[in-house]
């Protein structure tokens, strides 16, 4: 998948949201990447976050809104890896990983808000394919997002 959201955004300018006011972090061995959306809520709890990538994903994003947390880790390299098996494109998550330099060895996007050693707590919480927002976008389960190096925007259709 090759594009630049720079373009998707003067092509599509009338259906694009873009997130503002988060400075992410590209942690996986993709720079752009992008797909239908799927969405995790949970704090501090990876456990959705797991079992979701532990799935087909082909062709899509798992969107995961983290309440911003750095404390604990939503995914490192071994769930990261199963995604990867498992035909996800990428994960954006507002929040945390942790396991850097493996990530960046994998065939998959990972954008996040930084990184801690500490792994994930696991009290099997959270919630799947609801709408979440975080920088000033809602994000739909079946809508679409793409992300490189210049941000991440979202739109209703695919845009590629």
């Amino acid at each position: 998948m090759s594009f630049v959201t720079c373009d998707l955004c003067d092509d599509n300018a009338d259906i694009v949201s873009v997130v503002t006011g988060l400075h992410w972090f590209s942690y996986g061995g993709r720079a752009a990447f992008g797909g239908e959306i799927v969405t995790v809520k949970c704090f501090e709890d990876n456990s959705r976050v797991k079992e979701h990538l532990g799935t087909d994903g082909k062709g899509k994003v798992l969107v995961v809104d983290g309440g911003g947390s750095l404390r604990n880790a939503l995914i490192g390299d071994m769930i990261a890896e199963n995604a990867v098996k498992n035909g996800w494109d990428g994960v954006i998550i507002h929040g945390a990983c942790r396991d850097v330099d493996e990530l960046a060895k994998l065939d998959i996007g990972v954008l996040t808000l930084g990184c801690v050693p500490i792994k994930s707590v696991r009290r099997d919480e959270g919630q799947l394919n609801i709408d979440i927002t975080f920088g000033g976008v809602t994000f739909r389960p079946g809508e679409y997002v793409y992300a490189d190096n210049n941000g991440v925007i979202t739109a209703p259709r695919a845009l590629l």
